[in-house]
């Protein structure tokens, strides 16, 4: 993807405010003024028609608040393990869609609420791998192959996933836009550990793989063709480990199921958000990281099949 997040300058704004607006105002008599030069001059700055668009995956530890007070303590230092042996998943094994990114970009492309956050990557097939890996060490961790002794402490944890897809901007230092707001809303709506998706994210994987289905025989070559791809270097598709979705089709290990279901319409005062459960299983070779020998195939589950509307 060649074009960058949008970025809002806080010195340009104050610019324009400057010469065409008063800091204070405390005449005798207070009128509302005529904002309408002020409005041209931002409306031609922020461009908002075309911020650029991204994916936010959001990542939330499903019924936090009815943890005891230690192990609710311990859920923020658990997560941060997680989101690091997930974002190492991502740059080993998923080397050609991940090839742009780095344990630092992952980092500050991190919105932490503590119990999760906000992860903004640059299409929902990013978010979607990211998130199944996300949720292979968590299976490792709930069956006691990743730090034991801390699971029998804190317990099980379950996640909720949303992936929304929409305009983002970044201004000093944040990430802000509407896809994080769809986001939040959908977590915020949902009370069961799904995966859901809004409209767009949808759509995208419809234009681009003719629907969400068709992740279980899609290939790295296929992905190469997708326009956000069409920049990527050509050296990852076959020289490099492309796990999950690779060179070829395969029902023994990647994606073997797929199912997508819409679940019903966000409504506010403003806007309707609607929204699909996807539920993915996958088979991945897990192995020991200090003794590669030690490895075993397992299936995960990404989401569930519950169609409760929300």
């Amino acid at each position: 993807m060649k074009n960058k997040t949008t970025q809002i300058d806080f010195d340009k704004i104050a610019e324009i405010l400057q010469n065409h607006d008063t800091e204070s105002f405390f005449e005798k008599v207070n009128v509302i003024p005529d904002s309408s030069g002020l409005k041209k001059e931002l409306s031609l700055y922020m461009n908002v028609e075309n911020f650029s668009k991204r994916t936010v995956l959001g990542i939330d530890i499903y019924r936090y608040s009815s943890f005891k007070h230690l192990e609710q303590s311990l859920i923020p230092f658990l997560f941060k393990i997680l989101f690091h042996k997930a974002s190492m998943l991502c740059l080993e094994q998923n080397q050609y869609v991940f090839q742009k990114y780095s344990n630092d970009r992952f980092e500050k492309s991190f919105l932490s609420t503590g119990d999760g956050g906000y992860l903004i990557l640059s299409t929902p097939l990013h978010a979607l791998l990211f998130a199944i890996n996300f949720q292979a060490v968590v299976r490792a961790y709930n069956s006691y192959h990743l730090y034991p002794k801390l699971r029998h402490i804190i317990g099980e944890i379950s996640l909720r996933y949303a992936i929304t897809y929409d305009a983002i901007y970044y201004f000093d230092n944040n990430f802000y836009g509407r896809a994080i707001i769809n986001n939040a809303r959908i977590l915020e709506k949902d009370n069961l550990n799904r995966c859901l998706i809004d409209q767009q994210t949808y759509e995208w994987f419809m234009i681009n793989i003719d629907g969400t289905e068709n992740l279980q025989i899609l290939t790295i070559n296929e992905i190469s063709n997708i326009l956000d791809f069409q920049d990527y270097d050509e050296v990852f598709k076959n020289k490099a480990r492309n796990t999950i979705i690779g060179n070829s089709i395969s029902r023994e290990v990647g994606i073997v199921n797929s199912d997508i279901l819409k679940i019903g319409t966000i409504k506010s005062k403003e806007s309707e958000l609607d929204v699909y459960n996807i539920h993915l299983q996958v088979t991945m070779n897990i192995s020991d990281e200090k003794n590669l020998n030690q490895k075993r195939t397992i299936t995960i589950s990404l989401g569930n099949l519950n169609t409760t509307g929300i």
